[in-house]
């Protein structure tokens, strides 16, 4: 049941519409895919599938249906993703090239979305200040082989003093109190109380005090958050342009959504209504709220350079009878662990990285094994194992059994053309490489 305090709130904030709202709870939610570009172009998906008008390669499918288990989902064909959520990042239009900041990263949606839009090109730095939620958020951008992005577990603070004025975009999908997510999450239905949203507007703040600093001059900021509570949404936004003034709110073309409204704001700044509104009784998806803030002067600092290693002689020679080509980027050697980064990526001195850039492989004397993040990067090889997606092979392969394999040595195994992971092939077996705690048993499928 919705706190009577919430409701009574939401009628004063929609008027006439709250009984729109209302009714909007008593239909099922939506529930939507994306699919991810860094995979080649997607196959006909076995999905009921309609468009995500504000997202181009969204779509919802139907609840009943269960895209979480096809083995494509572990080949990072698509990401599942809550339609509303799709929504801040476009916003945001990273460009190939540029260095970009998702602050408050986990899961992940929404920086793979920011690197499908970077196609691989430019430094996209993915933050998480908590150690168990990171670790979610690197695992996903393995899966969705996203080779330019280095994962951090910091705190905001932290990376405003390391990194002022370098980012041309940033995204603050800022926790928050999750009214939004009351139809999708019991635990944010538990969780609400007014002192909660005190709280979460206070820490809203300190990170998007933390982001302007590191926002370029003439760079972008989106922030967002899933709650319709108006102090951690027009009322934090208002707070933030009265203490900052090199800051702007943008007006959006973005006809789906609602305009942002300064009517239970005290004292607002100007044009709030340029904020966005995400109403569920207005559109297909959970509650949202957007702005896009744009620094008009400042201070333009310069991401510090690091020095990379030379690439092995055991990874030339894997490459080359892989026929494996790197873009530009730079070798970084974590003890015998390999990674190719962007050559943008900063001195990592001092700072936790989970992941700075793609996984190679393990260094084991003169050899290499390489990382199962390499596989889901790669869409092709000299040697390749390419079986049905929905055939008895690929569910046995994700369950850890071996298949009959003609080939020797390292073969890319794939599900209808997509990688899913490694094998060794020896003496008509290829052995399997697919990592044990991503295995499925034989009720999964």
């Amino acid at each position: 049941m919705l706190p009577q305090e919430f409701l009574d709130r939401l009628r004063g904030q929609l008027g006439e519409a709250f009984d729109a709202f209302l009714q909007s709870y008593e239909k099922p939610r939506a529930v939507g895919l994306r699919i991810n570009p860094l995979k080649g172009k997607a196959p006909p998906l076995p999905f009921s599938l309609e468009p995500v008008p504000w997202e181009p390669n969204g779509f919802y499918y139907q609840p009943g249906e269960r895209p979480g288990l096809h083995p494509w989902h572990e080949a990072g064909v698509y990401y599942l993703q809550e339609p509303s959520a799709m929504a801040p990042a476009p916003l945001l239009e990273a460009q190939p090239g540029e260095i970009v900041l998702d602050l408050c990263a986990a899961p992940g949606g929404k920086s793979t979305q920011l690197a499908a839009a970077m196609d691989g090109r430019g430094l996209l730095v993915c933050n998480e200040y908590s150690p168990k939620r990171a670790k979610i958020l690197s695992q996903n951008m393995e899966r969705m082989g996203v080779a330019n992005a280095l994962v951090l577990n910091e705190t905001p603070a932290a990376l405003a003093a390391r990194f002022p004025g370098c980012f041309d975009r940033i995204l603050v999908d800022a926790p928050c109190s999750g009214e939004g997510m009351f139809r999708k999450e019991a635990a944010a239905l538990e969780d609400w109380s007014r002192e909660n949203i005190r709280q979460c507007a206070q820490r809203q703040l300190e990170i998007l005090r933390c982001a302007s600093t590191m926002l370029r001059p003439g760079g972008r900021l989106v922030y967002s958050t899933c709650t319709f509570a108006p102090e951690e949404d027009e009322g934090l936004i208002s707070a933030f342009l009265k203490e900052s003034p090199a800051f702007s709110l943008l007006k959006m073309d973005a006809p789906w959504f609602a305009q942002g409204s300064s009517r239970l704001v005290e004292n607002p700044a100007p044009e709030l209504e340029r904020c966005l509104r995400l109403w569920p009784h207005l559109l297909r998806g959970e509650g949202h709220f957007a702005a896009v803030l744009q620094k008009n002067d400042g201070f333009a600092g310069e991401i510090s350079a690091m020095k990379g290693e030379k690439l092995p002689t055991a990874w030339q020679d894997f490459a080359s009878a892989f026929g494996i080509a790197l873009p530009e980027g730079k070798a970084v050697a974590f003890g015998q662990n390999l990674f190719w980064a962007p050559k943008e990526l900063p001195d990592l001195k001092g700072l936790r990285a989970l992941r700075p850039g793609l996984a190679l492989g393990e260094l084991r004397k003169d050899r290499l094994l390489p990382s199962h993040a390499l596989a889901l990067w790669l869409k092709t090889g000299a040697s390749c194992a390419n079986f049905p997606a929905e055939g008895p092979e690929i569910a046995a392969y994700l369950q850890g059994e071996t298949l009959p394999c003609p080939e020797k040595g390292w073969t890319l195994v794939q599900a209808g053309g997509f990688s899913l992971g490694w094998g060794k092939c020896s003496g008509g077996q290829l052995k399997n490489h697919y990592p044990k705690g991503l295995r499925r048993n034989a009720a999964s499928f």
